[in-house]
């Protein structure tokens, strides 16, 4: 008892004095969420914690399923006319932003030209398309210069999609934060009460109008069920542990994996799986530099993997984790094939040996920055550089915290004047799992991420893919696609696993969305 009491007295200073009296505890669900939110505006920054915000407040025009296949959401439907050239897309009836005004096709259209500028999906889709307009007040056209088969997948993409905002506050350049937060979602953001790197408060939007059909994943009747959402910001996870196990607060959306199996152990605690894709961890080369920039040296580094061996230290509890993935886009996709991983199935510390000295490697340093602060990266970073180690390599070492690492891993200078060979990542979610969304797939040479993926011919197979709209057509092109890439390799994947979130027994109605959303949900 003397526990709980202090377990309760840690929490209760995290969030106002007199909050949790004053609010009916069956109506308010408090959940301990990954990140202090700071910035409220979804298009301006590609930050998680911005984009569940975003969910809340805000609504989309199409949301994936469960088969991640794009659904009508704000959209009552569309039309592809003039050969695929023209997409006619028509609003529901009935929708409603928070300030009463009603959602309007300029609206959608205002919403769609700024995030287009930032999204790099809707980059793609941008460079295609001639022009957005508005035919009346619930339909908008689409028109586009050519053939390009991902425009409602585009507006349906999970991670940063288009957040349909008021025109007025749409009309913001993209450049700018917007200072208003209206949206037409089943939650209103209650900046009131917003206390950055403690807490924010959603009320229920009463004027919400879901659709008919059940939630799935981001798709469906999204009902906002509970009158109050509180986010606590807790940075100490043991604390936020602890008032989980204390019914302090009713939902964590990212416990430490390592504790998952005492969880389990409390009664009145659930571990519930979202994501039915889950989360992939990858090893970068710096395809800049000697001797990663010869494609024999990356297949070496893939000879090198043995994924368990990573997802034993990562992940710990094999019911979290795949024994092997050897798909880039995502096991358990649409786009889910091992086709071209044959080889890499196993370890072959001989056969990298070959390769590397093949690519010119003659024990020169190889740089790995090895961030001390996340320690799922920091236990992936120690496999790698043993499994290297055991090939011969003489590998240096770099340690720093990963703010430093993010930093430096753009430097394309030289490894000896500042640069890097080798770093480890994670990224997941249904943009991962599609050649023109995954971004660290993207192998532009200078437009890539750091590390600089440079394979033009493998970009023209995914422009290709993007190109074609029929799914049977586009899976041959997927796997030249794949078999291109476990050659060239942009980056070798070291595992896939999943990240559950814990709740109180009393929580029901979690929607399996990849992410967490707070519609549907009841105390009970």
């Amino acid at each position: 008892m003397k526990r709980i009491i202090q377990i309760a007295a840690l929490f209760l200073a995290f969030i106002a004095p007199g909050v949790v009296q004053a609010q009916d505890r069956a109506t308010t669900l408090r959940v301990v969420v990954h990140a202090n939110l700071q910035i409220l505006d979804p298009v301006w920054t590609t930050a998680f914690i911005t984009n569940r915000h975003g969910y809340l407040i805000y609504d989309t025009l199409y949301g994936m399923n469960s088969r991640f296949e794009p659904q009508p959401q704000m959209a009552e439907g569309h039309e592809v006319l003039e050969d695929g050239l023209l997409y006619r897309i028509r609003l529901r009836e009935g929708l409603r932003f928070h300030d009463g005004s009603p959602v309007r096709a300029q609206d959608a259209v205002a919403s769609l030209r700024r995030w287009m500028t930032r999204d790099a999906m809707g980059q793609r889709m941008g460079s295609v398309t001639s022009g957005i307009e508005a035919v009346d007040e619930r339909t908008f056209e689409i028109r586009l210069r050519e053939r390009w088969g991902l425009v409602i997948e585009t507006l349906g993409k999970a991670s940063n999609p288009a957040f349909i905002m008021p025109e007025r506050i749409a009309n913001t350049p993209s450049s700018t934060q917007v200072t208003e937060t209206i949206g037409s979602g089943p939650f209103i953001f209650v900046r009131d009460e917003w206390r950055p790197g403690n807490r924010v408060v959603y009320r229920r939007n009463p004027d919400y109008v879901p659709r008919a059909e059940p939630a799935d994943y981001m798709s469906g009747g999204k009902r906002p069920l509970m009158e109050r959402i509180e986010w606590l910001y807790i940075p100490d996870q043991n604390t936020a542990l602890a008032a989980l196990n204390a019914g302090e607060i009713d939902y964590y959306e990212a416990p430490p994996l390592d504790f998952i199996t005492s969880l389990e152990r409390n009664r009145n605690v659930r571990i519930v799986n979202i994501d039915t894709l889950g989360t992939q961890g990858l090893i970068r080369p710096n395809h800049l530099s000697p001797p990663f920039n010869d494609p024999r040296a990356r297949q070496a580094l893939a000879h090198l993997v043995r994924q368990e061996d990573y997802m034993r230290v990562v992940v710990g509890n094999p019911r979290l984790y795949q024994r092997f993935c050897g798909a880039f886009f995502q096991c358990g996709s649409a786009n889910d094939t091992a086709v071209g991983s044959e080889p890499y199935q196993q370890p072959n510390i001989e056969r990298a040996r070959e390769l590397l000295r093949e690519a010119g490697y003659n024990g020169e340093r190889i740089v790995v920055m090895q961030p001390t602060d996340r320690p799922q990266y920091n236990a992936a970073t120690a496999v790698l550089i043993q499994s290297l180690r055991r090939a011969g390599v003489n590998v240096d070492v770099q340690a720093m915290d990963w703010s430093t690492l993010l930093s430096r891993r753009a430097n394309r200078s030289p490894p000896d004047q500042g640069g890097y060979h080798l770093f480890i990542t994670t990224h997941g979610g249904p943009d991962t799992a599609a050649p023109v969304s995954n971004t660290w797939f993207n192998s532009r040479c200078e437009r890539a991420n750091p590390g600089w993926a440079c394979d033009m011919e493998l970009d023209g197979m995914v422009a290709e893919w993007a190109r074609e709209s029929d799914p049977a057509a586009r899976r041959p092109i997927l796997e030249r696609i794949h078999r291109r890439a476990w050659e060239t390799l942009p980056y070798i994947p070291f595992g896939q696993y999943t990240q559950p979130i814990a709740v109180r027994s009393n929580v029901h109605g979690i929607v399996a969305a990849g992410l967490p959303v707070y519609w549907n949900i009841e105390k009970r």
